[in-house]
């Protein structure tokens, strides 16, 4: 099915995602916007997924391809795209019901740009909400300072321009746990405008099965783009500016996203390879090491010992070798 001069084009990458997947597409169906194509990529699952697909008809463009990775898999849903504007879902989330209808709107009042960002609700595996995160709280504008330094990217959370997304080129189909982070860098950098919709507009679901819980992975592919991203010559002066405040924030939270699955000894690796981009004095750093892991932790449901983490080994063998 290709349905023409529809005015959003939602994309779904699907690999064995049968457990969740049919509410990720009953969400997307139950938009209160109608003016929509629904694309979902299946990247060589083995499980029911093609089946469930299959059981909504003309309802859903499917298409197939070998196993390529999820940023090769919203590629190819991008180029059968026929939306002026493109959302994502991955396949184990959903939109809210008014997701479409009011990201359009603001578009509609704001024609000249390029991405919207909203809220996102976090839920565990059923679906029960965890915590809801308004990224505008700590990132009043969405403009190009913060979303370099902060990357307050969620996909399925955003509204892109077709033309816009058409200048990147697409998503790095070299990178498994970071395309979404590093297309929004890039837009950045070539001044896409961006603005906040103040609303909750998905849920982001947590489970065991979740592609983010590589965490090392994760990490080292993180710190690796943001090398290539800020050895980019062809970076504007003030973007290329803002490589120390953007490679410290991502270091910590990757240390905090190393803890939180217990990976402590790269932890303190990544805490260390932070203080080089520090631009406080060492106590005040590890203050704000102690503050951000704490944040975190609360904002995903999860338990911190922040004593027991000042007490470990590691911990301990960090503050000698950098604040002593």
């Amino acid at each position: 099915m290709v349905n023409v001069n529809v005015n959003v084009s939602v994309i779904i990458p699907a690999y064995n995602g049968d457990r969740y997947i049919e509410g990720a597409i009953a969400s997307v169906l139950a938009q209160t916007y109608s003016d929509y194509e629904l694309i979902i990529v299946d990247d060589g699952s083995t499980d029911e997924t093609a089946q469930v697909i299959k059981s909504y008809g003309d309802r859903i463009n499917y298409i197939y391809q070998p196993n390529q990775g999820v940023a090769q898999a919203r590629n190819t849903g991008l180029a059968a795209a026929q939306g002026k504007y493109i959302a994502f879902l991955d396949q184990d989330d959903f939109f809210y019901p008014e997701k479409l209808a009011s990201q359009m709107q603001l578009m509609e009042q704001k024609p000249n740009l390029g991405m919207i960002g909203s809220g996102w609700e976090i839920v565990n595996s059923q679906g029960a909400a965890i915590d809801i995160v308004r990224p505008w709280d700590e990132n009043r504008e969405l403009n190009i300072k913060d979303i370099i330094i902060w990357k307050p990217v969620f996909l399925g959370a955003m509204l892109f321009s077709h033309a816009w997304l058409k200048q990147t080129h697409g998503f790095d189909p070299r990178l498994e746990q970071t395309p979404d982070v590093d297309l929004v860098l890039r837009l950045a950098a070539i001044a896409c405008p961006a603005y906040w919709l103040k609303d909750i507009t998905v849920g982001y679901r947590q489970h065991e099965r979740n592609a983010s819980g590589n965490t090392l992975l994760q990490a080292e592919e993180l710190n690796s783009m943001l090398e290539r991203f800020f050895s980019d010559r062809n970076l504007q002066p003030q973007v290329k500016a803002l490589e120390p405040s953007s490679r410290y924030q991502s270091l910590v939270w990757s240390s905090w996203r190393l803890y939180s699955t217990g990976n402590i000894t790269a932890m303190a690796d990544y805490l260390a390879k932070s203080c080089n981009f520090s631009n406080k004095p060492p106590t005040q750093t590890v203050m704000h090491w102690i503050k951000s892991f704490k944040s975190l932790s609360e904002q995903y449901g999860e338990t911190i010992d922040i004593a027991g983490l000042c007490q470990s080994p590691e911990w301990q063998n960090l503050i000698k070798n950098y604040v002593f």
